[in-house]
């Protein structure tokens, strides 16, 4: 692009706060552009995980995909599922490098199905849009707490929120990028971290009971929650960047020790 005042552009997004546009090579047809522009419909109560997520369940191991009709027998490895809305693969890495066996799962997979596999855990993984309209994964996961360990990533994080009672909206200004600061209230250490984001579980809407873990320094947003009760946890941004800051993988291994297991040497 040329020609284009982007401090301009900035101030204007900043006052105005996300807006939709168009970059396009054909500047002719402006009209056509913009018809196409108000045509698309945002993202606002739009399911768009259905559009991401996978057909049928596999495992991954060693950064393969391996088919599966029934998960096999119970090994020493704690059992993982993945309940994919959009899952990043070094979510999977991560977890497969931390020593866990990793069964991957369509969004709408049931809590009956899910828990007929005898999991160890359920990572609930990042995925993209709205997680208001998202209703049957909220209905899953309420069924699923205090049965078995929960971890939320990014959407998950959003999940888990609405299936503690909470709710969500849209950020005026969402979070996008690798330096974004956030103070982890356990240890009152900042880490720097990986989002990309433009929801947010609104705090006050949580039950009393739920733990504010961490917060984003620059708007004071809600970035991480626990619920020990139901040994259910989750944090807004991505510690599996890939690329991105480090700061926050020893969420796994926490993870890991919720499930009653330790990482694996050198993990």
């Amino acid at each position: 692009m040329e020609g284009v005042d982007t401090r301009a552009l900035t101030r204007h997004i900043r006052t105005r706060g996300a807006m939709r546009g168009v970059v396009a090579t054909d500047v002719d047809h402006i009209d056509n552009l913009m018809d196409r522009l108000k045509g698309y419909p945002g993202l606002v109560d739009r399911d768009i995980v259905q559009d991401v997520t996978g057909d049928a369940a596999y495992l991954w191991h060693e950064n393969r995909k391996i088919p599966m009709d029934t998960p096999p027998a119970k090994s020493d490895r704690p059992r993982v599922m993945v309940v994919d809305c959009g899952v990043k693969l070094n979510i999977l890495r991560m977890l497969d490098r931390h020593g866990c066996e990793v069964v991957v799962v369509p969004a709408r997979t049931s809590s009956r199905h899910i828990m007929a596999m005898d999991p160890d855990g359920v990572l609930l993984s990042n995925g993209p849009g709205d997680p208001a309209p998202l209703r049957y994964l909220v209905d899953t996961v309420r069924d699923l707490l205090g049965r078995v360990p929960i971890f939320g990533i990014c959407l998950g994080h959003q999940i888990l929120g609405q299936a503690l009672g909470g709710s969500t909206a849209k950020l005026r200004f969402g979070h996008h990028g690798v330096n974004q600061p956030v103070k982890n209230l356990r240890t009152g250490r900042v880490e720097i971290s990986s989002q990309n984001h433009g929801f947010v579980v609104l705090t006050e809407t949580l039950p009393r009971d739920t733990r504010v873990t961490h917060v984003n320094l620059n708007d004071n947003t809600l970035e991480g929650l626990s619920f020990p009760g139901l040994k259910a946890f989750s944090v807004q941004y991505h510690p599996e960047a890939a690329p991105g800051p480090r700061d926050s993988a020893y969420l796994f291994r926490e993870y890991l020790q919720l499930m009653g297991r330790h990482t694996p040497h050198g993990a």
